[in-house]
C-alpha cells in the first residue's frame, strides 16, 4: 500500500478531519490533501508526528510493513555471518 492511501486509510479509521491533521503537524489542509492524493510527501517531522498520532511504526505509515506496531521484530541485517579481519 502506498503512503497517500495508508495516509487516508489511517484518517478515515480513526474519524480524523483533514483539517485537524494538517493542524497537529502544522501545514495547510490543502498541502494535507496533497499527502493524500499522492501529490506530496510530507518531510521527517512530520512523518514521526503522524505516525504517533496514529499510534503507528514509520514503516507501517509509509507502506513498508503491514503490521502497525513495532512488535514484529527486528529486520535482520546480515545475511552472511561476519568475515574475521585476522583470516
Amino acid at each position: 500500500m502506498k503512503f497517500n492511501e495508508r495516509l487516508k486509510e489511517l484518517r478515515l479509521s480513526s474519524s480524523y478531519l483533514q483539517k485537524e491533521l494538517a493542524a497537529a503537524i502544522n501545514v495547510s489542509v490543502r498541502t494535507f490533501q496533497n499527502y493524500e492524493h499522492g501529490d506530496a510527501e510530507p518531510n521527517i517531522e512530520s512523518l514521526i508526528k503522524l505516525a504517533d498520532i496514529f499510534h503507528v511504526t514509520l514503516d507501517y505509515l509509509m507502506g513498508r510493513d503491514d503490521n502497525p506496531s513495532a512488535e514484529a521484530g527486528a529486520v535482520e541485517l546480515r545475511t552472511n555471518p561476519p568475515v574475521n579481519p585476522n583470516v
